[in-house]
């Protein structure tokens, strides 16, 4: 992945509104998941790409330095190459100090052609030195946005069991609705009071057949009297 596209979703990412695409969601627990995911993702290859930006950026600036220890170095033996032709000449050494005035010149191409090198190198160091500064100021917003989504997942998830756990006692408390006719308690309730009722019904059956046979037998011992009375008289004879 280019720098730019990585740079392009860190900003975007970065920017987003968590609030605004949860009230859009149908299912914010699953969009914080994969937002979630999505974060993590991006914030690993934006860490690799800050890495590789650092990397070649590192590099930069050691070549830099080297050519300007490098123009530095050849500054020193143009000065002294220039010298020891000085002091040939005033010896009387006109050809030699030719010889060692050619080799300052030669130092000082050298030392130009790496002060040219080590300036040309400035503004790409710039540059990439801005492109990781604002990757890692991505990188530090999207780190504390992650930290934002996985907070409001966990508090969404945590609301969301509570809400049926809730959920579960309301209908477990009507479930058992003692005030309910159409509920199992009171179907049962009812059920209860039809059987004492048969109950009482049959008790109440029982105890009047019980009085009609004591009824019954006072009778027949009243008849049985008047027939032993009616055989007393007939056994008297006339008077």
């Amino acid at each position: 992945m280019s720098k730019q596209t990585v740079l392009g979703r860190v900003a975007l990412l970065a920017r987003a509104n968590i609030h605004a695409l949860l009230d859009q969601a149908e299912d914010p627990q699953t969009m914080l998941d994969q937002l979630i995911r999505d974060y993590t993702n991006s914030i690993s290859e934006a860490d690799q790409t800050v890495a590789t930006v650092l990397g070649g950026l590192r590099l930069l600036e050691a070549d830099r330095d080297e050519d300007a220890a490098a123009a530095a170095e050849w500054g020193e033996k143009a000065l002294a190459a220039s010298r020891r032709a000085d002091g040939l000449r005033a010896a009387g050494s006109a050809a030699e100090a030719d010889r060692f005035d050619g080799l300052a010149r030669v130092a000082l191409e050298r030392q130009l052609r790496a002060e040219r090198e080590a300036a040309d190198a400035e503004p790409v160091i710039a540059a990439q030195t801005e492109v990781a500064g604002r990757l890692r100021k991505g990188l530090d917003a999207m780190k504390g946005k992650l930290a934002e989504l996985t907070a409001k997942r966990d508090e969404l998830v945590a609301r969301a069991r509570t809400a049926e756990a809730q959920n579960r006692m309301l209908d477990a408390v009507r479930s058992i609705d003692v005030t309910d006719p159409t509920s199992e308690l009171g179907r049962f309730e009812d059920k209860v009071r039809r059987e004492e009722a048969r109950a009482l019904g049959r008790e109440e059956l029982a105890a009047s057949s019980l009085d009609a046979q004591f009824e019954a037998l006072d009778g027949l011992a009243r008849a049985e009297e008047v027939e032993a009375r009616l055989a007393a008289l007939k056994s008297a004879g006339p008077a």
